[in-house]
């Protein structure tokens, strides 16, 4: 029998014992060293092995998609759908008149309202038309909007469980009200991969200049995925991703021959040591330096014609407006970018409401549009799903003091509108109905998670089972909610 080396294990005496301690864990991976490598990892080592950068996963998507690719117009604060959308004649009627405990039923009020002796109705001031041959009632704020009618799916029975801004916003884009889930965008890539190799697969555009509920950079991160899924923001000025160029002196030729050399290294550090993070750095440079031909190019608007231009409005010429970055997004879909999530602040009317409201109207009715417009001349809309909606609705009462021209409206979780179009979403369709006071849901609701399962497949993605294992415990966009809402499919 050979004897054992008397020499402890991993002592570095012996060649092949010259390890690292994580390195020696590693490798006794079907003993007890396994065990202790998940335990560093911090839960790492259990999750699912995320796709290489561009390829999706093994048997993603589930079944043949309606939709490659996604603009999501997301309006923070929560816009009031009863001044936009959702038409209640019954308000005018009954303006200044106290809210019936019969319609309240008992329901909680946030802190900002819930103090006030007196809650009164207020109608709005806004003049609602039917609009296309679908008839969907639009307000006059919205005149550009409601000549896409019949583009248009218009969700009327949206409702959460999220009464304040941070929650709510976060709700709607990780499906969490707690911060630290990965974004929807960053659930897209890592399921279906990018379909380009030059930009990044989910790219993040912020109105500038505004005010507003602030917007943390969670609601576009990865979350527990491999880094590379999370966003890129492109920023308004002369430099839309910090630190993208090459240091004074440094030619694109040097920058490719370090990268090569830093690749060598990082990829000796993942054969000793697997570690997604690893992969993530590697993608991550190599993306980097794609971009610094790709962004410039995608980013400069000067091939567009100015009709095109005109379409979205005298501020698509202005960057880091709405209207540019509708213009922008619109590019970069083109372009082979799959989620582009673009954020616009300062919806949060709890007092001025009807100058506040038209002043936020006017910056995006005319682009919105544009963009779907554009979208369908060029063939894109049928596979690119528009969505224009914020993180919950506004109360049917007043909050604060009503005069004869100014009120505001509180949060209101129970019901709100947000409309979709394209990427196989039934066009001319209103969906979903509220009570006349609009308070209260009526007809076919639709929870944030129904929503977020319905986006997933129009993608071809179960949201049952696209999920991702860490910590012990296997997470999904939709956590343990959500039904496909098939109405709305066409």
């Amino acid at each position: 029998m050979n004897s054992i080396p008397s020499q402890p294990l991993c002592t570095g005496e012996e060649p092949w014992l010259r390890l690292s301690r994580r390195e020696c864990l590693n490798k006794l991976a079907l003993g007890l060293g396994g065990i202790a490598l998940a335990e560093l990892l911090g839960g790492r080592a259990q999750a699912a092995p995320a796709a290489p950068s561009g390829a999706s996963l093994p048997g993603l998507p589930h079944f043949a998609p309606k939709a490659k690719r996604i603009i999501y117009l997301f309006q923070s604060g929560g816009p009031s759908q009863l001044d936009l959308f959702d038409y209640k004649p019954l308000l005018n009627q009954k303006h200044g008149e106290q809210l019936p405990d019969a319609v309240r039923r008992g329901q909680r009020l946030t802190g900002m309202s819930g103090n006030q002796s007196s809650i009164p109705i207020a109608g709005s001031p806004f003049k609602f038309q039917q609009h296309g041959q679908s008839g969907t009632w639009f307000s006059e704020l919205l005149p550009h909007t409601a000549k896409i009618a019949d583009d248009l799916c218009v969700i009327r029975s949206l409702h959460t469980e999220s009464i304040n801004h941070g929650p709510g916003v976060t709700f709607m884009q990780t499906g969490s009200q707690i911060p630290g889930r990965p974004s929807f965008g960053s659930w897209l890539d890592y399921g279906l991969g990018s379909e380009n190799a030059n930009l990044p697969s989910f790219v993040v555009l912020i109105t500038k200049d505004k005010k507003g509920q602030p917007l943390m950079s969670h609601l576009w991160g990865a979350g527990f995925l491999p880094a590379r899924h999370q966003a890129v923001r492109f920023r308004s000025g002369g430099d839309p991703v910090l630190y993208l160029g090459n240091p004074a002196g440094v030619a694109p030729g040097n920058r490719r021959l370090a990268l090569d050399r830093l690749r060598e290294l990082h990829e000796q550090q993942f054969a000793g040591t697997p570690d997604a993070e690893i992969s993530a750095r590697i993608a991550n440079y190599e993306m980097a330096f794609a971009m610094q031909t790709s962004v410039p190019e995608v980013t400069n608007l000067k091939d567009e014609p100015d009709h095109v231009i005109d379409e979205y409005g005298p501020d698509a010429r202005t960057p880091g407006t709405f209207a540019a970055n509708c213009l922008l997004a619109r590019r970069l879909a083109e372009r082979g970018v799959r989620f582009i999530q673009l954020y616009h602040q300062d919806w949060d009317h709890h007092g001025g409401l009807p100058g506040g409201i038209k002043r936020e109207t006017a910056q995006t009715d005319r682009a919105s549009a544009a963009l779907v417009s554009d979208l369908k001349r060029r063939g894109m809309l049928d596979d690119t799903l528009v969505v224009w909606g914020g993180e919950f609705g506004r109360t049917n009462y007043c909050q604060g003091l009503m005069t004869a021209g100014n009120f505001g409206r509180d949060h209101h979780p129970r019901c709100f509108s947000l409309w979709l179009a394209g990427g196989g979403v039934k066009p001319g369709l209103t969906y979903g109905e509220t009570d006349e006071y609009g308070y209260n849901i009526t007809q076919q609701p639709v929870h944030i998670h129904d929503l977020h399962a319905t986006i997933l497949h129009l993608f071809g993605i179960d949201h049952e089972r696209l999920t991702y294992k860490f910590q012990g415990r296997r997470y999904r966009l939709t956590d343990v909610h959500g039904k496909v809402v098939k109405g709305i499919l066409a």
